[in-house]
């Protein structure tokens, strides 16, 4: 039995930590050349590879004496400093022995909140993949604070996937897939496919130290691939040829599919790469213009407002009853809402978040 999946002409692979070290805090070579040897044959059947790669602090630890994963953010910044160039170093040398170039890709959270650092990184992607290349992707953690506190690169996939319209996101990972419960407990099934990300049970599952993801992080890079329109497959990347079956459409690991049509792309950007400033409370009358008829939210319908936001920040929109149910980029500061709020936009005002900016969430 196979899957019904779209004919995949570009396809973004995350490979984590876990699935790169040999059980410690080194690379495992056999399993980059593995990679690199099963994302070589994906390009010589006409698909376009995007590689999104953990790695780098795993890479770093061993060379600066770490026998796990620090807690303190230098030392992770070190690690992933020293890292990154052995990662890039296997990655290179097994790619060329299959003639494939390789670009390297740091991208940080910043690169997406700002719609040009968005543009120009899209760009590059676009040109590399245009080349020939396969670009690798990793978060810039020697100087992305934030990124190594609590990101992961489970999420960034699911947002290159978006950038790059991608039809198919691969997350391998050290688990066949999602489980119902730990994988390691009797009973746990593996869910083979999910078409309702929203629907899914409480799912939990184990792993390593090394990596900052987990089965969360993976759902919640399904949900924003899907909206985006690109389907997810999460699988073991352990597995003998793993990227092939997927592609094959062989029913392995989880199946997301994704949602019908590509929504914009400027509102996808808003509505997952950029960072929540603050929020701004409306009265019923603008949730309801907001979510029923698709207008913009006015001053009128403005009654207050929660934390520091400037001009051109995203903010949540929440209703009456507290619960936020928009997101959108704002185009007044913090400081002059109190007096605006509640007057007509006849009055020489203008919307307070265009519709055009507006994502129903």
């Amino acid at each position: 039995m196979s899957r019904a999946l779209p004919r995949v002409r570009r396809v973004v692979i995350k490979v984590g930590s876990t699935s790169l070290t040999a059980g410690g805090v080194d690379l495992d070579e056999r399993q980059v050349a593995g990679l690199a040897r099963q994302i070589a044959a994906a390009r010589a059947g006409d698909v376009a590879c995007v590689l999104v790669s953990s790695g780098a602090i795993a890479a770093g630890l061993g060379p600066l004496g770490f026998a796990g994963r620090p807690r303190d953010i230098p030392s992770l910044q070190a690690a992933a400093s020293v890292g990154q160039g052995i990662l890039m170093h296997a990655y290179r040398r097994e790619f060329a022995r299959r003639g494939v170039a390789v670009g390297q890709v740091l991208l940080t959270q910043d690169d997406f909140v700002r719609r040009g650092g968005y543009l120009h990184a899209r760009r590059a992607l676009e040109r590399l993949l245009a080349l020939g290349a396969v670009p690798i992707v990793n978060e810039n953690d020697t100087v992305a604070v934030d990124e190594i506190r609590f990101g992961d690169n489970d999420r960034l996939a699911a947002l290159v996937a978006n950038m790059v319209r991608a039809d198919l996101l691969v997350i391998l990972s050290d688990v066949d897939g999602l489980y119902t419960t730990d994988p390691a407990r009797r009973g746990a099934t593996l869910i083979e496919e999910v078409a309702d990300v929203s629907r899914l049970p409480k799912l939990r599952a184990g792993g390593s130290g090394l990596g900052s993801g987990g089965i969360a992080s993976k759902v919640e890079a399904a949900r924003i691939a899907t909206t985006s329109g690109v389907g997810v497959v999460v699988a073991n990347a352990r597995r003998a040829g793993v990227l092939r079956a997927v592609l094959a459409g062989a029913p392995v690991g989880t199946h997301f599919p994704a949602r019908r049509g590509r929504g914009s792309s400027r509102k996808l950007w808003i509505a997952y790469a950029q960072v929540s400033r603050g929020s701004i409370l409306v009265d019923s009358g603008a949730r309801e213009a907001i979510v029923k008829r698709g207008k913009s939210l006015l001053p009128a319908g403005v009654v207050g407002h929660r934390g520091s936001f400037s001009v051109g920040d995203a903010v949540e929109v929440l209703g009456p009853d507290g619960a936020a149910f928009a997101k959108g980029i704002v185009n007044y500061s913090a400081e002059e809402i109190p007096r605006i709020k509640g007057r007509s936009i006849r009055d020489g005002g203008r919307e307070v978040i265009h519709r055009d900016s507006l994502v129903i969430l």
